[in-house]
């Protein structure tokens, strides 16, 4: 009967938990989003160039790391504004070649806007409703994101148009399951820090943005 009584207890405890960390995320999130759009209108306004491919590595990298080795402290909320604020500051010229680039370049960023906010809500519905387990998506998912990186680099350099579409199209399936993986994680106890859970849910976002963009840009662009 004890037996009985602690495994209800515990259960119990387990869902407070796992909706704690939902709540904490999502309001995290929020705000790094809200942040980061921000930011990245502040570098459109006063019409700043991007740092370049290195820089934005090394400011991705970095900041990373450094909000991953104070997740557990108030220091990582610090390190986590400031990694979606440098994003932001990289993103707002990308948005700004569109709009200058393209006549319904203001259109195409609206709807990677909206296509992202759609495929994230969808995704995110869909795990948290089913309930449904995606952890076994995570090797694939490492490999996956790898694979696609170095693919990235070298169309980056070797300005191959094609190799970069294929890129992005990959990128925005791997985002899309990434999604799932860590609402499924989260669900299931998997991740517990809502700073780490906030980060992987945002690079997921950042990456389907600016991948959707693209994409609607070399189909859709209007010179």
């Amino acid at each position: 009967m004890n037996n009985t009584y602690q495994a209800v207890a515990h259960s119990k405890v387990s869902i407070l938990e796992t909706n704690r960390v939902i709540k904490n995320t999502y309001l995290l999130l929020s705000m790094t989003l809200m942040f980061s759009a921000l930011t990245a209108g502040i570098s459109m306004a006063f019409n700043l160039p991007h740092p370049g491919f290195i820089i934005t590595l090394v400011g991705y990298f970095g900041l990373l790391f450094l909000t991953n080795k104070f997740q557990n402290s108030a220091m990582g909320l610090v390190f986590i504004f400031a990694l979606t604020g440098f994003m932001g500051m990289t993103l707002g010229p990308v948005i700004s070649h569109y709009i200058n680039a393209f006549s319904n370049g203001t259109e195409l960023v609206m709807m990677a806007m909206g296509g992202t906010g759609l495929i994230f809500l969808s995704l995110s519905a869909y795990a948290l409703t089913t309930r449904k387990d995606f952890s076994f998506m995570g090797g694939f998912l490492s490999v996956g994101v790898l694979v696609a990186f170095v693919a990235g680099l070298v169309g980056y350099f070797a300005e191959i148009p094609a190799l970069s579409l294929a890129v992005s199209a990959a990128v925005i399936l791997l985002m899309s399951a990434l999604i799932l993986y860590e609402t499924s994680q989260i669900i299931y106890g998997g991740e517990r820090n809502y700073i780490m859970a906030t980060v992987t849910l945002y690079i997921a976002l950042y990456n389907l943005f600016v991948n959707l963009l693209m994409l609607l840009g070399f189909f859709g662009g209007e010179e």
